[in-house]
């Protein structure tokens, strides 16, 4: 994941007295979104996938997407060494961001390895 900018490497404050805002390079905070994009969409497809096998219905199915994504939200904030504000402007970013979105890879997958399973 590529970081925030900084020149020289100091943590010097400006001369008016106000604390610096961080700034964030565009295309880093770009790439850095779409690795959570591919990120969830890949464990989405994947715990379909599982969840399918293992024969799972109703709520339970849906209560293991949202252990999935959960589990993926903290494998990247791991991945980011917990210092979300390097990568990220905010938490909702890896928290949040992608986690409905994968829902309905999970559902095409998830029924599809059932019938494929189960059914046939």
């Amino acid at each position: 994941m590529a970081g925030h900018d900084n020149i020289n490497g100091s943590t010097e404050k400006s001369s008016s007295g106000m604390d610096d805002l961080p700034t964030f390079n565009a295309e880093n905070m770009q790439n850095n979104m779409k690795v959570i994009l591919y990120s969830r969409t890949f464990m989405a497809i994947i715990g379909g996938v599982i969840a399918g096998i293992l024969g799972l219905t109703s709520l339970t199915g849906f209560i293991f997407y949202f252990l999935v994504m959960a589990i993926t939200s903290v494998a990247l904030a791991a991945k980011a060494k917990f210092s979300i504000h390097s990568y990220f402007d905010s938490w909702n970013r890896v928290v949040l961001d992608g986690f409905f979105g994968g829902l309905m890879s999970f559902v095409l997958f998830w029924t599809f390895a059932y019938d494929i399973v189960h059914i046939f």
